[in-house]
């Protein structure tokens, strides 16, 4: 995925900002990268944050990217609560995006996450987050692809020097 968005961002670019997670609706754009020659017919992508929670949000972000083409053209008219728990931490992120392919698919509601709480010391280990977006409008979502679902193949989340990276192929 290389080339320009139709804003004339970048495709496949680093996408840096200040990280909190919460804060204004449109103002984050979360940290993530589209990599290039790891999967055929498939879109892989690295994500990262300071903690658990940002990792979790831009991982969610990049997910809806791959999508639309300005994922902050997405208001946020519906909310949607989600509650997971996994034994793993790696496979709650894997849930966690699958999640919101699945509402994607059942009720084409493109989601953003900003409310994000993770509880490490319980286990099995829990989420909580609020989603909120709205039924995918073509004309102002420009879709993408669609993304069919959150593959296991090499997924991997990891504790780094800087806080977490999580490495995520879909299924488009």
């Amino acid at each position: 995925m290389t080339g320009a968005s139709a804003d004339g961002e970048p495709v496949g670019a680093i996408h840096e900002s200040p990280l909190p997670c919460r804060g204004d609706w449109n103002v984050f754009i979360m940290p993530y990268e589209f990599l290039e020659d790891v999967a055929t017919a498939d879109i892989a992508f690295k994500a990262w944050g300071q903690d658990l929670e940002e990792t979790f949000v831009a991982a969610a972000d990049a997910t809806m990217n791959v999508m639309v083409e300005n994922v902050n053209s997405i208001q946020p008219r519906e909310i949607r609560d989600i509650r997971l728990e996994n034994e793993d931490l790696d496979l709650l992120l894997h849930d966690f995006l699958q999640e919101l392919v699945y509402y994607k698919d059942s009720e084409k509601l493109m989601l953003r996450v900003r409310e994000i709480q993770i509880e490490e010391g319980a286990h099995p280990v829990s989420l909580q987050a609020t989603a909120r977006g709205e039924t995918l409008d073509p004309e102002r979502h420009l879709p993408r692809v669609d993304v069919k679902a959150v593959t296991l193949h090499q997924f991997r989340l990891e504790k780094t020097d800087q806080g977490w990276e999580a490495f995520v192929i879909l299924d488009i």
